[in-house]
């Protein structure tokens, strides 16, 4: 099969990297890619919202199987440009896409089918959102902006006076543009978190491990809110019954839903999930594989996900299973200095390669270029990006692969680089 996978992160690499690994790749390409997946795919410099480009790409070199990654093209509507030219294409349609790119869809499609989530109110009005906040709602209070906001449009307010800023923040100084035109207001859940990805068909579903982000910049889930500052998979939390909960109370009611109502649901379907001492909540769906989720699941499965993939396209996911190592994986993110705000690029990345020689390590690359060769002749990559580098690792247990990462994480160094030193202690406190 020759296959195009779009985007640029890590979340790519992971996705390109396992692809690379299937019998069925005759050719892999990546666009826009990256200097890190330059390695394993052929990267095509096409941006990942520029349909008309990407569809003429994929017509040209006849492309069997086109996979994408990031969630603003599956908004835009490529699934419904490239369906449309006969081409297959993993992801959900524009319209369930919104589960996505629309919050208030998603919760008003989880209240229509009984999906378990916080009680909310939607406001495209500010001063009625601040009303509420201030006379009626007592906090703390969630308050998200509609749209797509690359996952820093939530904020958790435990005051009053926090919960007037964001509001300001959202719908009046437009920090997150168009996606502040109507907020949630929804009631604050306490427990823990954790990520619920499935791959479906649109009638059948196949599930990922487990796994936890930590969105938090800082250690001990402190500071701004981050696209993933790291992950590991699986999650202790989410126990055998557990997890078979949270597929026939949130999953399985969606996709089945959506099936009655003529709209299947073909692509990676992601659940962030709040583990409350009532149950499980969902806190927010994303229409694709989650962001630094994939890069500590991707090491862990032993199926072909190639082939799981094409499956779901084809409807033929019934009775598909998929192996997994049982082994733990952990990613930590390295950052650029000053992520999530502003920060330099062009830095070089020094150690690389010695990072990859340890055993049971790989490293995806989320915001990195090619630059120039050294001395030596190796590859010279430099920073691209806030979120730079995803360095993963498997060990025998939790706290063995926690201990290889970090392993791998102290060869690597560029200026200003910061991570958190905790990512996976969730995971001990469990053990």
């Amino acid at each position: 099969m020759r296959v195009l996978v779009v985007g640029s992160g890590g979340r790519e690499h992971a996705l390109c990297w396992k692809i690379a690994q299937s019998l069925q790749c005759a050719k892999l390409y990546c666009a826009p890619g990256s200097g890190g997946i330059s390695e394993v795919a052929e990267c095509v410099n096409i941006k990942v919202d520029d349909i008309d480009a990407l569809l003429k790409f994929a017509k040209d070199k006849h492309i069997d199987l086109t996979v994408v990654g990031p969630e603003a093209p599956l908004v835009k509507g490529i699934v419904d440009a490239f369906k449309k030219e006969g081409l297959k294409i993993f992801g959900p349609s524009k319209d369930l896409a919104a589960l996505e790119g629309s919050k208030v869809f998603a919760k008003e499609l989880m209240k229509k089918l009984g999906v378990p989530t916080a009680d909310f109110r939607v406001f495209s009005k500010f001063d009625e959102a601040l009303k509420y906040v201030t006379e009626v709602k007592e906090p703390p209070v969630v308050i998200k902006a509609d749209g797509l906001a690359a996952g820093k449009g939530v904020m958790v307010c435990g005051t009053i006076e926090e919960a007037r800023f964001a509001l300001k923040s959202i719908m009046v100084d437009r920090a997150f543009g168009a996606s502040g035109d109507r907020v949630i207001v929804e009631d604050c859940l306490v427990g823990e978190e954790a990520s619920i990805i499935v791959i479906s068909d649109g009638k059948n579903i196949v599930p990922l491990a487990s796994s936890q982000d930590h969105k938090r910049v800082f250690n001990s889930d402190r500071g701004a809110n981050t696209g993933g500052m790291g992950a590991y998979s699986p999650a202790p939390v989410v126990t055998g019954e557990l997890f078979k909960k949270i597929l026939d109370t949130v999953i399985h009611p969606v996709i089945n839903g959506l099936s009655r109502e003529g709209k299947p649901y073909v692509g990676a379907l992601y659940a962030g999930i709040m583990l409350t001492k009532s149950g499980p909540y969902v806190l927010e769906f994303n229409a694709r594989f989650g962001d630094p989720e994939t890069q500590a699941i991707m090491p862990r499965l032993k199926s072909d996900l190639l082939d799981a993939l094409d499956k779901a396209v084809t409807g033929s996911l019934g009775g598909y299973k998929m192996e997994w190592d049982p082994r733990p994986c952990v990613s930590v993110v390295m950052a650029s200095g000053g992520y999530p705000g502003n920060y330099d690029k062009g830095v070089e990345i020094r150690g690389l390669n010695d990072a990859r020689k340890l055993k049971d390590v790989a490293v995806f690359h989320a915001g990195t270029k090619m630059g120039s060769r050294s001395t030596d002749g190796k590859n010279l990559f430099i920073t691209n990006g806030g979120r730079v580098l995803n360095v993963t690792a498997l060990g025998k247990d939790m706290s063995g692969a926690i201990e290889t990462v970090y392993n791998a994480v102290r060869k690597i160094n560029f200026d200003k680089m910061h991570f958190r030193t905790d990512i996976g202690h969730r995971a001990l406190n469990k053990a």
